[in-house]
C-alpha cells in the first residue's frame, strides 16, 4: 500500500469520511509496521483533510421557544437558559453569577477566559425570571446538593434539559451565546455595542458571532434608517 494510494482513495471521499478512514489505515499500518509486517508506514506524513464548519450551532428563534414551552418560568432549567440568552456569557461565567453580582438593575461579571470586567443591564425578561426563582446560595444555579455547578457537569446537565425538551444534539449552552449576538445584531446594535455586552476583544469575533443575524431583517431596519433620514432632510429643505 505505496502513500499515493492513500492519497488518491481520500480524494475520492467527503471530508468527514477521509477523516475516519485516514485514522483507521493510519492505526492499522503503525500496527503493522511495529511487529514487522510492513517496511514503512504509508500513511506518515499525510494530514486528516479539514472539514469547513460555520462553528457552534446559533438558536433559532424556532429552538429558543421550544426550549421555553418545555421550562416554564421558575424551573431551574429555564433560569440557567435565561443567564445565557439574555448576558451572552460563556458557561464558565454563567455559572458563577449570584444575586451579590446585580447592583442598581446591573449584572456586574468578571469573565474567566479574558478576566474582561463587563456591566451588563439586567434585561427585563431575565429579572421576571430571576424574581420567580429564589435562591439563598451564593450562586444562581446549584446542583441538586446546593452546590455551584462546574463547567462539565453543567454542560451534561444543560443537554439533558436539551433533551427533554426534543432538541437536537447541535443545541449547547454556547450556542445561546451567539444567539444572543445574533439577536443583537438584529435590533440594530452596532459591533461595538455587541461586544460591550458579549465581552468579545476583537470585533471579528463579534462579526464571526452574528453571521447568523437575520439578513432580511437586517436590511428592511437598515432601508428604514435611510427612508426615515430622507424624510427629515426633505421636510427640512421645504421653504416656509
Amino acid at each position: 500500500m505505496p502513500p499515493k494510494f492513500v492519497s488518491l482513495t481520500m480524494t475520492r471521499m467527503s471530508p468527514s469520511v477521509a477523516r475516519n478512514w485516514l485514522k483507521a489505515i493510519r492505526h492499522l499500518m503503525q500496527y503493522a509496521a511495529s511487529v514487522g509486517m510492513v517496511s514503512a508506514d504509508p500513511t506518515q506524513g499525510l494530514k486528516l483533510p479539514k472539514i469547513k464548519t460555520d462553528g457552534v450551532h446559533t438558536w433559532s428563534e424556532n429552538e429558543i421557544a421550544v426550549f421555553e414551552s418545555a421550562h416554564p418560568i421558575g424551573t431551574k432549567a429555564r433560569l440557567a437558559f435565561a443567564l445565557l440568552l439574555y448576558t451572552a456569557q460563556r458557561r464558565s461565567d454563567v455559572i458563577r453569577m449570584g444575586r451579590q453580582h446585580v447592583r442598581d438593575g446591573v449584572l456586574q461579571v468578571r469573565q474567566v477566559k479574558t478576566g474582561a470586567s463587563l456591566n451588563i443591564p439586567v434585561h427585563a425578561d431575565l429579572q421576571l425570571i430571576l424574581d420567580a426563582t429564589p435562591s439563598d446560595h451564593l450562586t444562581f444555579l446549584t446542583t441538586r446538593f446546593g452546590k455551584p455547578y462546574d463547567g462539565n457537569d453543567f454542560s451534561y446537565q444543560f443537554r439533558q434539559w436539551c433533551n427533554r425538551a426534543g432538541l437536537p444534539q447541535e443545541c449547547s449552552a454556547h450556542g445561546l451565546r451567539k444567539a444572543a449576538c445574533r439577536r443583537l445584531a438584529e435590533a440594530g446594535c452596532s459591533a461595538n455595542e455587541i461586544a460591550a455586552i458579549s465581552g468579545h476583544a476583537t470585533l471579528s469575533e463579534v462579526q464571526r458571532y452574528t453571521k447568523a443575524a437575520d439578513q432580511t431583517r437586517m436590511a428592511r431596519n437598515a432601508m428604514a434608517r435611510q427612508a426615515n433620514g430622507s424624510a427629515t432632510a426633505s421636510v427640512k429643505s421645504d421653504p416656509i
